[in-house]
């Protein structure tokens, strides 16, 4: 039986390098969406800077088993192979749920996760020891796990959820009606300020969450108090400022501040590194605000530099440290604790179900070299991560000040907040005084940025000022709540600093309200999923484990790696489309032979797409093969929301003409005219015959088929040319093949007087009949699409 555990550990080493993959994916937007999305600082720099805030965070973290110290279940309930079945359901579930949130490119707290995965697993396995003992009821399961903590972490998602959206707006409105977005006009002192204010808030918040569980928090800086024992305690109170009854109570709740040594009547009393910064906060505050608003305006006047530049890369290294320091912890801590326990066991000789892990609530230290090969992995991870990339590109399009491709669709909760939202913002106006509404409007009118023409891709989604506020405020937000121990996610906090800084900095307009609130409830959705799918899939890997562990271990090990893989390749395939030979591309050209050129790539792209659409239809409607009928349904979608993404640039098209190339406007709205129409029949014949084919109704006749699979030859022939005409730019070629389109009407008639006889005659299938009828006429329609498009093109 040991030898299960010994696969349990190499097993749990291998999951723990995969879960700081996964979770470095997902978290990586936590301290990278501010400076990619401002733009403030080159890609290559950001990641340095993000890179050095990770090894720095992994090398002085605490290395602390964060979530099993805290208690989510009592350690002194449960034997070893017990507590081995609850490490190995957390690991497997926390990697497969972190996978697939990175692969919906959605962001999720990796905190929330391993927590309830925790909780999930450890119920899971206190209600089989329950079941198992008569003398136990259900009611019992409270004595296994820890409720109230339980309680205060969901207590602290929801209030972090709101808090930090609401102070985010709050602080992005008035910063905004103080800097304008023309901030670099403002006068030096304003910048200074605001300098002063935000490098003070990242600096503490480095001091509060890089010390926090060091080695160097526990630094003894003054001694306080040595006297007699007797007053220690009217001391105290009066020093803190609380009411302290007994001075067990003093230590117990002030350990990690003081340090306090009673011997006989005699008390000392020393002063830690930490409790300097909990107990001195103002003088310490407010000393950094004189020295950093001194530092900005110098930097700003002598340096000539850019001090929001310089906020943006401080901050993107606070939170990097942070997340290194803390996070680390839900990757590895539970793996390394599981190694600590199975060499306490080996070196006991008992039984696994005989030996007690009640020493595992204490606080389990980690070798520094492990911290330094996890803070390397996470390092690499950040750097080579596609997936990191994805859940990145999701907050920032939800924030961005400019208009983007809306990930997310409208639904009835969006439009009822929007709604309920705009008739708010109406009655404030009406109540607001007109001077007062034409000073904040001015204060947010936005700068014209003469771009080189075709260039407007390159803007930032956001201003450094927004940039710099949302590491400010997710920063005092997370300092605030390290200081007064509440539990909350830096995910939740500062993705939702971003989206209130977007709402208050109006980039969701009446364009993109709707999309960005129905993103923002999508994420947030997630957010609970999350809790509730880590808990639920935790609780039944722990419950298949418990039924036999030398089976399902392995087992669920290779599902994991299948799982794994298979995410992994569908991620690949996913961005590979977007990236394939026949993308369709928006104009940014400003003459009108740019924009033929332009266009003539899209055609060929939307020509070949179509030909091989239309190829694998009739082949799948052939041979009833309904997979190749659903896959081409899902081509045909992306085809027609790719062509509707190009009609949607329209309006930034036609701002980057010239002057003397507006007629372009015309002839590229007619195009898109025929490119829509192109893919609506195409849509048509592939739904169509997908439908026939899933109801399981009649397959076509051998002539029908026969007569479709002419015709289709027909049109990859007429598409090749096509293809080849516009890939070259020969456009000389267009008149011979308009020629052709009398003769593929004259055969599409032919087809349907043939269909007609044969409907008098012989058919007996009137959902065949119907089928066919429509597959032809739609391929007419989409004949015409065709030659009206090259007409269009002739003409130009």
């Amino acid at each position: 039986m040991g030898d299960i555990y010994i696969i349990m550990i190499v097993a749990l080493a291998f999951l723990a390098i995969a879960d700081l993959i996964v979770g470095v994916s997902n978290d990586a937007v936590n301290f990278l969406n501010s400076a990619i999305g401002s733009k403030a600082i080159s890609f290559k720099t950001i990641m340095i800077v993000a890179s050095i805030g990770i090894a720095c965070g992994a090398i002085f973290s605490s290395g602390m088993m964060e979530v099993a110290r805290k208690g989510i279940f009592d350690p002194d309930q449960f034997m070893f192979n017990e507590i081995m079945i609850i490490f190995m359901a957390v690991m497997i579930t926390d990697i497969l749920l972190l996978d697939v949130f990175n692969t919906l490119g959605m962001p999720t707290s990796t905190t929330v996760s391993i927590v309830f995965e925790l909780l999930g697993a450890a119920v899971c396995v206190s209600l089989i020891k329950i079941g198992a003992d008569n003398d136990q009821t259900v009611s019992d399961i409270f004595n296994y796990i820890n409720t109230d903590k339980a309680t205060e972490i969901i207590t602290g998602i929801l209030l972090s959820v709101v808090i930090a959206f609401s102070v985010g707006a709050l602080v992005q409105y008035i910063s905004r009606l103080l800097l304008t977005f023309n901030y670099n006009k403002k006068a030096k002192w304003v910048g200074a300020i605001f300098g002063g204010i935000a490098l003070t808030s990242i600096a503490y918040f480095i001091l509060i969450k890089g010390i926090k569980g060091t080695n160097y928090a526990k630094s003894v800086v003054d001694v306080l108090y040595n006297g007699s024992t007797n007053e220690l305690l009217d001391w105290a109170n009066s020093f803190l400022n609380t009411s302290f009854k007994t001075i067990e109570e003093l230590i117990q709740e002030k350990k990690d501040f003081l340090k306090i040594s009673i011997e006989e009547n005699t008390a000392n009393v020393q002063l830690t590194l930490r409790g300097l910064l909990e107990i001195y906060v103002l003088p310490i505050i407010g000393i950094s605000l004189v020295f950093w608003t001194l530092f900005s305006y110098a930097l700003i006047h002598l340096l000539k530099q850019n001090i929001y530049r310089f906020i943006i890369i401080v901050g993107t290294f606070s939170l990097a440290l942070a997340f290194a320091g803390n996070d680390l912890v839900n990757f590895i801590g539970v793996p390394i604790a599981g190694w600590d326990f199975y060499s306490l066991w080996i070196d006991s000789g008992l039984p696994a179900n005989e030996f007690s892990l009640a020493g595992l609530s204490e606080k389990v230290p980690t070798n520094n070299i492990l911290l330094f090969i996890a803070g390397m992995i996470m390092v690499a991870t950040l750097w080579f991560s596609s997936k990191a990339k994805n859940v990145v590109k999701t907050s920032i399009d939800l924030s961005s000040q400019e208009a983007t491709q809306e990930r997310f669709q409208p639904n009835f909760l969006s439009r009822s907040i929007v709604r309920s939202a705009s008739a708010v913002a109406r009655v404030y106006n009406n109540i607001l005084p007109n001077s007062a509404k034409n000073k904040i409007e001015l204060q947010f009118k936005k700068p014209v940025i003469t771009l080189a023409k075709g260039k407007k891709h390159e803007l930032p989604a956001f201003d450094m000022v927004r940039a710099a506020v949302n590491l400010m405020v997710a920063g005092i937000l997370i300092s605030i709540a390290t200081s007064y121990k509440l539990p909350l996610s830096t995910t939740y906090v500062t993705f939702m600093v971003a989206m209130g800084s977007s709402l208050a900095d109006r980039a969701w307009g009446a364009e993109s309200a709707v999309y960005r609130v129905a993103g923002v409830l999508n994420v947030v959705g997630g957010w609970f999923l999350t809790a509730i799918c880590a808990f639920t899939a935790a609780a039944l890997v722990a419950f298949l484990i418990n039924m036999n562990v030398e089976v399902m271990v392995p087992v669920l090990l290779l599902l994991t790696v299948i799982l794994l893989v298979r995410n992994t390749i569908n991620h690949r395939k996913k961005a590979l489309a977007g990236k394939e030979e026949d993308a369709l591309m928006k104009a940014e050209s400003s003459s009108i032979q740019g924009v033929i050129e332009e266009s003539a790539d899209n055609i060929r792209a939307v020509v070949s797409r179509t030909a091989k659409i239309y190829t694998s239809t009739i082949d799948g409607l052939a041979k009833q093969d309904l997979t190749v009928l659903k896959k081409n349904k899902k081509n045909v979608v992306k085809l027609s929301d790719d062509i509707e993404e190009l009609k949607g640039n329209i309006f930034y098209f036609i701002k980057n003409l010239d002057e003397s190339s507006v007629g372009a406007s015309n002839f590229y709205i007619t195009i898109l005219g025929f490119l829509q129409d192109m893919s609506q029949s195409l849509e048509y014949i592939t739904k169509a015959s997908h439908k026939h084919v899933n109801n399981n109704h009649l397959k076509l006749r051998f002539n029908q088929i026969k007569d479709l699979k002419e015709i289709e030859q027909h049109l990859k022939v007429l598409f090749g040319k096509i293809k080849s005409s516009f890939s070259e730019l020969d456009f000389e070629n267009i008149d011979g093949i308009l020629n052709e389109k009398r003769l593929l009407l004259d055969e599409l008639n032919s087809k349907i007087k043939k269909q007609v006889e044969r409907t008098r005659n012989e058919e007996d299938s009137p959902k065949n009949t119907t089928l066919y009828f429509s597959l032809l006429l739609e391929t007419k329609d989409l004949i015409k699409a065709t030659m009206n498009l090259l007409e269009a093109y002739r003409d130009h």
